[in-house]
């Protein structure tokens, strides 16, 4: 039984690097908008069928869709922003609608485009097993959580020592000051969401190289994406690999010791939790001041 246990958290924590690095786009775009992208689930989808694409059409390993999906979901991440900046009035209501919408769209062309069937990669090389001591796992899951660790890393390089990284930052925290000091805020913010979209797209090719996908996931990945957002409190890219890491453990202990039907369940009790323990998050602003 130990042995079952210690194993669910190495999948756990492996499946957590994939959800975090999903979490970070959300977070960023939040972070600098103060605006939840309803549809960032959708760009991942979208990068995960572009995989299935290449895949299936070329006889390509998934890892060769990456610079497609980086192009096509950056694209759609830059529309967007523009069409989020039409908005003029109470933004972050009405930002989620619109939003909202277009992952309905997104969803309904993948729909159209590749049918409701679910898919999954026929690669052999990445669901090869890798054992690692008493652990096991595909070779995708591996390569790919170690891919999620180092960009997440140079995304914590990116904003604390670059020009632009410091300008999200700065705009995420005065929008008037940040104009003072000479920082366009559109560019900026036009920047958070290209990097969101390169994120995602990223996990998406990750997330058709490990597991199934079928054009409903959008959705459920934007929700794992706020609740670990919510976990991880708000600017916080250390909390945001934490949270994923959090909910991935806690799912897969889920499905190992209960029933993979109560897995988005504990999810959601697990947001619930931190909302009435820790409000701003298990790294939050309030917890940085402490």
């Amino acid at each position: 039984m130990s042995e079952l246990i210690l194993q669910a958290l190495y999948s756990g924590v492996l499946q957590g690097g994939s959800y975090a690095l999903i979490a970070l786009g959300l977070a960023l775009v939040f972070g600098t908008m103060k605006v939840i992208n309803l549809a960032h689930g959708e760009f991942v989808l979208l990068a995960a069928y572009i995989a299935y694409m290449v895949e299936s059409s070329l006889g390509l390993s998934p890892l060769f869709a990456i610079p497609l999906a980086l192009v096509l979901v950056c694209l759609c991440a830059v529309l967007a922003y523009f069409l989020v900046s039409l908005i003029r009035k109470d933004r972050e209501l009405n930002s989620l609608i619109l939003t909202y919408g277009i992952g309905i769209i997104l969803t309904n062309a993948v729909l159209l485009i590749w049918s409701a069937d679910v898919r999954t990669t026929s690669s052999a090389w990445l669901q090869d097993a890798v054992v690692v001591g008493p652990f096991y796992s595909m070779r995708s899951e591996l390569a790919f959580f170690a891919l999620s660790a180092i960009l997440m890393a140079v995304l914590w390089w990116w904003l604390s020592r670059s020009w632009y990284g410091r300008a999200v930052r700065a705009v995420s925290s005065n929008r008037n000051a940040a104009k003072l000091m000479g920082i366009n805020p559109r560019t900026t913010e036009i920047v958070s969401f290209v990097v969101a979209g390169i994120l995602a797209s990223f996990a998406g090719v990750a997330i058709f190289s490990y597991g199934v996908i079928q054009p409903e996931l959008g959705h459920a990945l934007t929700v794992k994406a706020f609740i670990i957002t919510v976990l991880a409190g708000i600017g916080s890219i250390p909390g945001v690999m934490v949270g994923g890491l959090l909910l991935g453990i806690a799912e897969a202990l889920t499905v190992t010791l209960a029933s993979s039907a109560l897995q988005e369940l504990v999810g959601m009790a697990l947001f619930l939790l931190v909302l009435f323990v820790l409000p701003n998050g298990l790294f939050g602003a309030a917890a940085r001041r402490g």
